[in-house]
């Protein structure tokens, strides 16, 4: 056998992508994408690194207008409140809270957070269904606004009451039957099945409680406006309700997000572009409290989602090209469901970032891990690329960051780019030290004779007890 002879490989054949339109309109992909609000990409990469998130400031601040234009029209008694779960970066949230939006959190950790970049308790809606007893406390001191999301944090909060002498109003959460299918029934009290009306009345007898506003989440992604005009036409309904059989009106009305993105979701038939805008979510429910007498109810509006995904995009880089057994063609980025855990319900859109005029094929996008789950794009039109190649992923303003995880690779710097142009680090890369730092390794398991002083080494459970500040 002769050493010098090249393996053999047998012939694939691999069909040419030539064709720009399709049932919804041009195919986005087949054009590159070199600047992000005019920001060269590859300055951006050089400068902070592959991969990268890139966060626009101007898109962010379109959509809110957007967005508070409908409110006006619509819906003048209304106020945004900025879902801190959707993306919680601290300049993202800062740009909503500078434009008036209230802050929504659903945890102890992002009421923390909203606290520390500012923002009063009276100015938090604190939502979620795993509120700790410190927490409440906590939130109850600073008057924040409470929705109670089942008949222990109920019980809980009266005990937090009675002990502290205060009698803070409460809302509740309400689950409701909007249409929306499949339904989410899981958060809240079931109007349908008589607990909301219960949980009404047990604020109301209460000695310790007064009952604050009446908020439901009808779900995620909901591309039907209508649903919300049948969500607030019950929930202002269920209002009226509460006030003739208990006398005490509730104090709001606030609907979750769930107000669709322009992202594709992997199941949808049509392209992500063609969902309904802001306005016509709004228009619907100013529209139904109109008809029911509470255009004046004060309402909250949590609609995260629709208001940041346009505004984030990802930068990735090609590290190599495999063509499968099967034939089809793939390549490996740098970038994979460890930031990108939306990729498995969206068909998120993926550019090159230079003009490519050359051979057009279905192509796999694989991301680095070392799991075969790790797949961004199952199949998606790209041009011939090459390892060192970047490509832009879009959009990803929404959850992307807040899921991403620490699995292999650590996570990337995050840029802003302000309105004038200006570029900002609002999150630099992570190093190993971020992932080492609440890491405990016992002295017997040392593998060092002289133990690293940058890893902490601790003998017993008292002296780490001993070593937390009070």
């Amino acid at each position: 056998m002769n050493p010098n002879r090249l393996p053999y490989e047998p012939p694939s054949i691999a069909r040419n992508t030539t064709g720009l339109m399709n049932k919804v309109g041009r195919r986005g992909n087949l054009a590159s994408k070199t600047q992000v609000d005019g920001v060269e990409v590859e300055a951006l990469i050089k400068d902070f690194g592959s991969p990268l998130f890139v966060f626009s400031e101007t898109a962010i601040k379109r959509s809110v207008g957007e967005a508070r234009t409908a409110i006006e029209m619509h819906l003048p008694q209304a106020r945004l409140c900025w879902s801190y779960k959707t993306n919680y970066l601290g300049a993202i949230c800062a740009i909503f809270h500078r434009a008036g939006s209230l802050a929504e959190v659903v945890s102890g950790m992002e009421y923390e957070k909203a606290r520390r970049l500012g923002v009063p308790g009276e100015e938090i809606v604190f939502n979620g269904p795993a509120k700790t007893e410190e927490e409440l406390r906590r939130a109850l001191s600073e008057q924040a606004i409470i929705h109670a999301d089942h008949f222990d944090e109920l019980r809980l909060l009266e005990r937090i009451a009675e002990s502290t002498h205060t009698k803070p109003k409460i809302g509740i959460r309400v689950a409701l039957d909007a249409g929306v299918v499949p339904r989410w029934d899981r958060f809240g009290f079931s109007l349908e099945a008589g607990s909301a009306s219960q949980a009404a009345q047990f604020i109301t007898q209460s000695p310790h409680l007064e009952l604050g506003g009446l908020h439901t989440h009808i779900g995620t992604y909901v591309q039907d406006p209508t649903a919300y005009a049948r969500a607030a036409t019950k929930l202002a309904e269920f209002s009226g309700h509460i006030e003739a059989t208990l006398a005490t009106r509730p104090t709001h009305l606030d609907f979750g997000g769930g107000f669709a993105s322009t992202n594709t979701l992997a199941t949808q038939y049509h392209s992500g572009a063609l969902v309904p805008r802001q306005g016509e979510y709004i228009r619907e429910i100013g529209r139904a409290l109109s008809q029911v007498n509470a255009a004046r109810t004060p309402v909250f509006l949590e609609t995260g989602r629709a208001l940041v995904d346009e505004s984030g995009s990802l930068l990735t880089t090609v590290l190599a090209t495999k063509r499968l057994p099967n034939g089809r063609n793939s390549i490996v980025i740098d970038a994979g469901v460890n930031l990108l855990f939306t990729a498995w319900w969206y068909r998120l859109d993926i550019q090159p970032t230079r003009p490519s005029d050359g051979f057009i094929e279905d192509t796999t996008v694989y991301g680095p891990l070392c799991m075969n789950i790790d797949c961004v794009r199952e199949t998606i039109a790209l041009p011939t690329l090459a390892a060192g190649d970047t490509l832009l992923i879009r959009p990803v303003g929404a959850y992307a960051f807040t899921q991403s995880m620490q699995f292999i690779h650590l996570r990337p710097a995050c840029v802003l780019i302000g309105e004038h142009g200006e570029i900002e680090l609002i999150r630099r890369r992570e190093i190993l030290d971020d992932l080492l730092g609440p890491e405990l390794l016992p002295n017997r398991l040392s593998l060092r004779s002289n133990p690293d002083s940058s890893i902490t080494h601790r003998s017993s459970v008292r002296e780490l007890a001993e070593s937390v500040p009070d």
